[in-house]
């Protein structure tokens, strides 16, 4: 499969991504991304932070759980998890959930144009183990409990009360993507015989009525599929995941991340990242750790996604050996970043900033192990655009 230029964007505005470019041009069956020397070269030696970046790339620390966020005074939320930055001005803000139960929430910073922290506050609060969730095109970020008949909730980094959303469906939810294009939302399952669902809102940009539809398909890691509505969302006495014969099962769902009709997610049971063609209803493997040949897997735990500009995914690591690895528009994969001496850990939240020069992610459990240690990081460089 030739995924050339399937993320090429530009940013317009506060809120609007323009793509463009084509995907998938050749075999619909092709082979999965095979390990390559990366387009950044080789990992240094440790920083100071104890990451390992390629030359000309530098970490720095925005925030640690329990302390409180430099320049603000708000204290940084436990175990930071998915995230996504929205465009504010001339700088962005960078919102974080907290996946511990009870509690959970999320938070946001705002930075200005140069990268400085200007303040920090909380957005969602007294909820349950919020993994990660999604940005919506009209600003708001869908936050995901990762619990049983968990809920999604949409919240807003700008301002103003968080919103139960519970059209979306009842079940362990992980990770959301939002499609203009066929105005729906995509959803993962974190089971391990989840599902891949999207929501239809009766009313494009108001989520609090719609129909919830699940993934249809063969058992194979190939092939096309069609949805079914899933008659009772709030999958009480049924789960979800049990109510429409057929439904396609998918082995722990993770990450998520749509662009130009084309939507990718992982599943960190078997290690393997789907890449699903929306123009034509078709899906297949764009990694797979099983089919990785010759050589060791490079990337293992596979988890939260995210694309930047220029056409490459990223995707981050729980467990595994703590890295964040870069899978290109020609199907080569190679690590990006390695995080030293935080085996206990995962890699959680990564996303680049409106102008796709900065990347945030944190480390969950940081060096502790405990979620009361984790740790929010920015890095700049040289970031393909």
């Amino acid at each position: 499969m030739e995924r050339r230029n399937f993320l090429r964007a530009s940013v317009l505005g506060a809120s609007t991504v323009a793509f463009s470019g084509s995907l998938w041009q050749g075999a619909a069956l092709a082979a999965p991304a095979q390990p390559a020397t990366g387009p950044y070269g080789a990992l240094q030696a440790a920083d100071a932070n104890g990451i390992r970046l390629p030359a000309g790339f530098t970490s720095q620390v925005v925030a640690r759980s329990r302390q409180v966020v430099s320049g603000t005074s708000y204290t940084w939320h436990d175990a930071p998890d998915g995230g996504a930055c929205f465009a504010d001005g001339s700088g962005w803000i960078y919102v974080s959930n907290s996946e511990i139960n009870p509690g959970g929430g999320a938070s946001a910073i705002r930075f200005n144009s140069a990268g400085t922290v200007v303040s920090a506050n909380r957005i969602l609060s007294d909820t349950r183990q919020n993994c990660a969730g999604g940005k919506t095109p009209w600003n708001t970020w869908l936050s995901c409990e990762e619990v049983s008949r968990g809920f999604v909730y949409e919240t807003h980094p700008f301002g103003g009360a968080a919103v139960q959303r519970p059209a979306m469906g009842r079940f362990t939810h992980e990770a959301a993507a939002a499609d203009p294009v066929r105005r729906v939302v995509y959803l993962t399952e974190d089971e391990t015989n989840g599902r891949f669902y999207r929501f239809v809102p009766t009313t494009w940009g108001d989520l609090s009525a719609g129909r919830l539809q699940v993934m249809v398909a063969g058992s194979a890691t190939s092939g096309s599929f069609t949805w079914a509505n899933i008659p009772d969302p709030d999958g009480s006495p049924t789960l979800t995941r049990d109510q429409v014969p057929g439904s396609k099962s998918f082995n722990g769902g993770e990450g998520c991340y749509y662009a130009n009709d084309t939507v990718w997610f992982t599943t960190k049971g078997d290690n393997r990242v789907w890449q699903v063609n929306l123009t034509n209803n078709t899906y297949e493997l764009a990694y797979d750790d099983s089919l990785v040949s010759p050589g060791t897997p490079p990337l293992t735990g596979v988890d939260n996604v995210t694309g930047s500009t220029s056409g490459d995914l990223y995707v981050a690591e729980d467990g595994g050996n703590m890295e964040i690895c870069l899978i290109t528009p020609d199907d080569k994969i190679s690590p990006f970043l390695r995080i030293s001496g935080q085996s206990s850990s995962e890699i959680t939240g990564p996303a680049f900033n409106p102008a796709g020069d900065r990347l945030y992610f944190s480390s969950q459990r940081g060096t502790s192990g405990s979620s009361s240690g984790g740790i929010t990081y920015c890095v700049t460089g040289p970031f393909r655009r």
